[in-house]
Order: C-alpha cells, then sequence, then structure tokens
C-alpha cells in the first residue's frame, strides 16, 4: 500500500536520479521539487520549490563517483539543512553507499576516523535517521547519536544464486577475512561449503599475497565482497580458485564502485562474471562491461522507506524481499 502522499516529501539528490526514479515510482509517490546545482565557482546550491512544513522527509543519495563523491556529499548536507530550516518534522538520509565507510578506524598513527565525521556532519546538519546498506563494517551504526537502519543485500544475493546456479555444485568464497561472517551467513542458508581467500597488502587497493584456505576443486565459486572498488582483489582471487581447480568464478558485490580502470581489468580477467546492485549509478560501465549484471534494490529501499514511514519493523527486510 503506498504511502500517504500528504505527509511525506520524497527527494532525489543528483547523485543517481534512475534509483531515485525506481523508488519513487515503487512507492507510488513523486518526487518532490527540490533542485541542486552548481554555481560556476563549484559551489553547491539548493533550491526547496515545495513546503515540507511538518512533512516526513526522505532524501535518496548515494555515496558515489570517482570525482563527484564530495559534491554529492555535500548536496546531501545542504538538502538536509535546506529542509531543517524549512521546519520538516523528520528527515531521513537513504544512503544505500555509505560514503567513507572505509575509514572507519584509526589503523596507523594520526589516521582520521572519517566515518565518524560523516556522522557528525550528517547529525549537525540536521538528519534524524538514516538508511543504508550493507555497511563496510557495522560498527559505523555506533557513530550516530540518531537511528541506523543497515539494510542487507543478502535476501536479493541469495534469490539470484538459488535461481542461476546448482546447489550441489556450489562454494562460497570470501575474498578476505574479514568478509568471513558474512559469507559463512550465505553459506549456512544454501547449505554449501565456503572458503576464503587471506590476502595482505602493501598499501591500500593494492594486494601483494593471497593464500586460499579450502577446497574449491570441480566446484562453481561464488565470491562476496561488500564493494568492488578497482577490483584487483578479484581478479587476483578469481585466478587463484582456478588454479585451484574450480570449473569457474563469479563475483557478487553490493556496491560496484569501479573506479578507475577496473572494467577493464574485469573485461582481461578470469571471472565469468561479476553481479551487483544497483546502489550505484552503473550505466556507463554496463556498457564497456559485458560481464557485469546488476540486482535492483529499489524495492528493498522503498519498502524500508514506507515501513518506516508507517512505524513497522524494518527488520523484515533483513531475510525477505519485496515484491
Amino acid at each position: 500500500m503506498p504511502a500517504t502522499p500528504n505527509s511525506i516529501k520524497l527527494i532525489g539528490g543528483n547523485s543517481h536520479p534512475e534509483l531515485c526514479e525506481k523508488v519513487s515510482k515503487k512507492l507510488g509517490l513523486s518526487l518532490a521539487k527540490v533542485g541542486a546545482f552548481q554555481y560556476t565557482n563549484k559551489e553547491t546550491a539548493v533550491a526547496v520549490g515545495e513546503s515540507v512544513r511538518d512533512e516526513d522527509v526522505y532524501i535518496i543519495q548515494t555515496g558515489c563517483g570517482e570525482q563527484d563523491i564530495n559534491d554529492f556529499v555535500m548536496e546531501l548536507l545542504i538538502i538536509i539543512n535546506a529542509c531543517k530550516i524549512a521546519s520538516a518534522r523528520r528527515i531521513t538520509a537513504v544512503v544505500p553507499n555509505f560514503p567513507y565507510a572505509r575509514q572507519d578506524k584509526k589503523d596507523k598513527s594520526r589516521a582520521p576516523i572519517t566515518a565518524k565525521l560523516m556522522a557528525n556532519l550528517l547529525q549537525t546538519a540536521g538528519c534524524n535517521h538514516v538508511i543504508t546498506m550493507d555497511l563496510h563494517a557495522s560498527q559505523i551504526q555506533g557513530f550516530f547519536r540518531v537511528p541506523v537502519d543497515n539494510l542487507y543485500a543478502e535476501p536479493s544475493v541469495l534469490r539470484y544464486i538459488t535461481n542461476n546456479f546448482d546447489k550441489k555444485d556450489l562454494i562460497i568464497v570470501s575474498p578476505d577475512a574479514g568478509g568471513a561472517k558474512r559469507v559463512a551467513s550465505i553459506a549456512d542458508k544454501l547449505d554449501v561449503q565456503f572458503a576464503l581467500i587471506h590476502k595482505e597488502r602493501q598499501k591500500a587497493n593494492e594486494v601483494s599475497r593471497m593464500v586460499l584456505v579450502g577446497d574449491v576443486s570441480d566446484k562453481v565459486c561464488i565470491l562476496i565482497d561488500d564493494m568492488a572498488d578497482t577490483c584487483g582483489t578479484l581478479c587476483k582471487a578469481a585466478d587463484i580458485l582456478l588454479d585451484n581447480g574450480a570449473q569457474k568464478v563469479v563475483a557478487m558485490v553490493t556496491h560496484g564502485i569501479m573506479s578507475s580502470n577496473a572494467t577493464e581489468k574485469l573485461n582481461n580477467s578470469k571471472l565469468d562474471r561479476i553481479v551487483c546492485t544497483n546502489s550505484l549509478p552503473l550505466n556507463d560501465k554496463l556498457a564497456q562491461c559485458p560481464k557485469l549484471e546488476v540486482i535492483d534494490i529499489a524495492p528493498t529501499l522503498a519498502e524500508a522507506i514506507r515501513r518506516l514511514h508507517n512505524g513497522e519493523s524494518v527488520s523484515y527486510l533483513f531475510n525477505n524481499i519485496p515484491e
């Protein structure tokens, strides 16, 4: 049942217009007349074209782009603040890919915890609630003093695997030790084996050595990760798995960042295909990479918005896909 148009306002940022349109269509609501643009000196400005007084406002803006991510972060903060000043009742930021999520801990001397800074910025701007998906580290929820709903792509991943693969040939693989818990959960629900790859990094985004833990002989390997940035890890992992007797390797990730020459790497890799959600815009990547497939998460985001607005439980979406 669609949300009540008179009490909810849905605002789409400029980071992912296609996803905004899909969510609005699922909810049966039009996007509010709120525009964000840049002056010639690159300052971001916002024009609110209709009243949001005493409204429940949802702002959809994902953290994406090689060069635009900071512009989109500022755009989100300014839209939130504009709605707060315009007397919105509650403001929820719907951020499928949370920006700076990888900078979630002080892993070396004098390192900033930028994910905590992002949380502070959102709250200072006037955000009352956050909806995100597959946070790189779940402790980021604790950086906020406001509620955070961390949705999961797992139900969509499970349905894709069930519909496209024979379980008796499958093994689920984590490309690093950090993703072992995520992979174990999926393997348990599918009732299949899992393996993991231990990787050592000399510096960020550059893997120096990988070691396989587990037997993948004559198996179809499903590599599961939360994000694919430069895709170096996934490509090297595919080589390791095939060298150890795997039939083929398919990668499934939530956030397809695909920065730098990632699509070229994927095209030249031994991966059979890579499947990711549309939490980030992928139009140009789809054209460049025939191996790329997309799972639509708009129904999950739309249902989360509807449930939050109507005061219903959001945890239903942790294990189910809305139709």
